[in-house]
């Protein structure tokens, strides 16, 4: 019987850590693994996109050429 700390679920979250949503899908759970991707997708772009965006712009205003 499968469970928490199995083989396969241990390759599935290293599945997940590389692409949200991967390790569902490995696991069968199609919907689960969709909703996952997506919402990590939305997530980053709103998120880390923007933090992204302005670290970009903060460092393009501060660089000094040597």
């Amino acid at each position: 019987m499968a469970g928490p700390g199995s083989g396969g679920n241990v390759l599935a979250a290293l599945a997940s850590f590389f692409i949200p949503g991967l390790g569902q899908l490995l696991q069968g759970r199609l919907l689960k693994a969709a909703l996952m991707f997506v919402a990590a997708a939305i997530l980053w772009f709103i998120l880390l996109g923007w933090i992204i965006h302005l670290w970009s712009i903060i460092d393009a205003a501060r660089f000094k050429p040597e």
